[in-house]
């Protein structure tokens, strides 16, 4: 029985989530599977994946073989990398003790990449809002400036009408004055 590691689909439309499982190559993507080691969604940035490493490399070991997605996923979890330390250690090339260390600091380092991008997504949130912020308090100063302008042109013309009134009965007073 050929046995693959692969993604199994969950999720709305256009919102997918996916299960990785251990399945028989010959069954249905969403159907009946052998193990299920974890779970992928690419909706998060970055992408979050949970995965039980231990389980993956039993099955590795085993001859299970992950399909292009999934061999990305195991490969970005360290996976991949434990199996190869782990038949460099069977072979005799390194013992365990260099293997783990090996291992350790890839992880470190990985651990170090993700952390600064999710900070780095975190201040670019930041500086995006403050930059509306800035940009809609320009546009609100713009609009009140606008509106005291207004303001001013209206005072100025009833200022005018009053006078123009003022000025219009004043003449008709004098006539009847002398008269």
């Amino acid at each position: 029985m050929a046995v693959k590691i692969r993604l199994q689909r969950h999720g709305k439309k256009n919102f997918a989530f996916f299960h990785i499982v251990v399945a028989d190559s010959r069954a249905p993507r969403d159907g009946k599977f052998i193990e299920l080691l974890g779970s992928y969604n690419p909706n998060t940035n970055p992408a979050t994946i949970v995965l039980d490493g231990d389980k993956a490399l039993a099955w590795l070991k085993v001859g299970a073989q992950p399909t292009l997605v999934t061999r990305r996923i195991l490969s970005y979890e360290g996976v991949l990398l434990r199996k190869h330390l782990a038949e460099g250690v069977a072979k005799g090339a390194l013992t365990q003790a260099q293997a783990d260390e090996k291992f350790a600091a890839w992880k470190a380092q990985k651990d170090e990449k993700v952390a600064a991008k999710k900070t780095g997504l975190k201040n670019e949130a930041i500086a995006a809002a403050k930059a509306a912020k800035a940009a809609e308090a320009q546009v609100n100063e713009a609009r009140a400036k606008a509106i005291a302008e207004k303001k001013a042109a209206a005072e100025a013309a009833a200022a005018e009408k009053a006078a123009e009134e003022a000025a219009e009965a004043a003449p008709a007073e004098e006539p009847a004055a002398e008269a």
